[in-house]
């Protein structure tokens, strides 16, 4: 499998290339794609040290399949490049998750509307992902209604720059911002940009993202994203609100049982999720397992999952991974 990384030398692009090693991912050619300037760099893949090339060049050498984490701006304009050259793009951007033509997959919930015609795939927003891997098997068993999710996500989301800022912060260096205020000892209530409605970006995407990887339009949800001086995942309070009642010990037995999905519920213990808990791995995390008192039917949940890893690199391979198993690719 010839695969290609665009944006190898970014965050989530040396992530990506970690996890298809330790997932022994059938690579029997690395391509690693960066933007001009850093074209002619060496990167390391199993002991083994590749040239970062340009688009054009990973173009010509038509891979089997190119995981893109560059931006929007370099999706829109290069993946249907790949695209047209036979290569299957999955694309960690926002660019293609909310184009009625484009797939936006979750491979534990909706890996099932692939086909060998989707040539590009969307990678879903990083707090949408750890967040619909638990409410898909609740939703099967009781119906959700109504979503209710607090974020609290780690600064290594915005990338790092982002990280500097912190850690030059705690410090006591003055230097690059990547936020409009200091993000050691704060926290902001904005990630990305304000809309029309007073959502942020963020916002809205988890609430659109949703609907979509879910496939039910009738699920009401609605967000607050928040960034805070953490590394290691991102962490969500989330309050369900079901059609039917539901049983707190089934619950836990559901959430036991989904792939992917590791339950930290012993409050008597002081046992929960925490972002160092989950910072390197690719499962989600599940905790603070509740009955709403104020509301029928209703639960919360706390849910933290390493952002990089299954919010982003993780689940990309493992879309790779569901084409190569059905052959839907290569």
């Amino acid at each position: 499998m010839k695969v290609a990384v665009v944006g190898a030398t970014g965050l989530v692009g040396s992530v990506m290339l970690k996890v298809l090693a330790e997932r022994n991912f059938p690579v029997t050619e690395l391509i690693p794609v960066a933007s001009a300037k850093s074209a002619g760099k060496q990167i390391e893949f199993k002991g083994k040290k590749y040239t970062v090339v340009t688009v054009d060049e990973a173009i010509a050498m038509k891979p089997d399949v190119a995981l893109f984490s560059a931006g929007g701006s370099t999706s829109l304009k290069d993946a249907p490049r790949f695209a047209e050259a036979g290569t299957t793009v999955i694309d960690n951007s926002s660019a293609w998750r909310m184009d009625p033509d484009k797939k936006l997959v979750v491979p534990e919930v909706n890996a099932h509307v692939l086909g060998k015609d989707d040539k590009i795939i969307a990678n879903p927003n990083c707090s949408t992902i750890q967040m619909v891997v638990v409410l898909k098997p609740l939703h099967d068993r009781y119906k959700i209604k109504r979503v209710v999710v607090s974020t609290y996500q780690s600064v290594t989301g915005t990338g790092v720059k982002a990280v500097e800022q912190m850690m030059n912060e705690r410090q006591g260096i003055n230097g690059e911002m990547a936020y409009p205020y200091t993000i050691d000892l704060n926290v902001i209530p904005q990630i990305d940009v304000f809309q029309e409605n007073g959502y942020t970006k963020e916002e809205m995407k988890m609430i659109l993202e949703t609907k979509k990887i879910m496939g039910d339009d009738s699920i009401r949800l609605t967000a607050t994203t928040v960034r805070i001086p953490v590394m290691g995942g991102h962490s969500e309070s989330v309050n369900i609100q079901f059609e039917n009642d539901f049983d707190l010990a089934e619950v836990r037995s559901i959430l036991e049982k989904e792939e992917g999905v590791i339950v930290v519920d012993d409050p008597a213990n002081l046992k929960y999720p925490m972002p160092k808990d989950a910072h390197e791995r690719d499962e989600v995390f599940v905790g603070r397992i509740r009955r709403d008192e104020s509301q029928d039917n209703t639960l919360n949940l706390w849910i933290v999952a390493d952002n990089l890893r299954k919010g982003a690199a993780t689940n990309a391979v493992q879309i790779a991974e569901h084409l190569i198993k059905n052959a839907l690719i290569g």
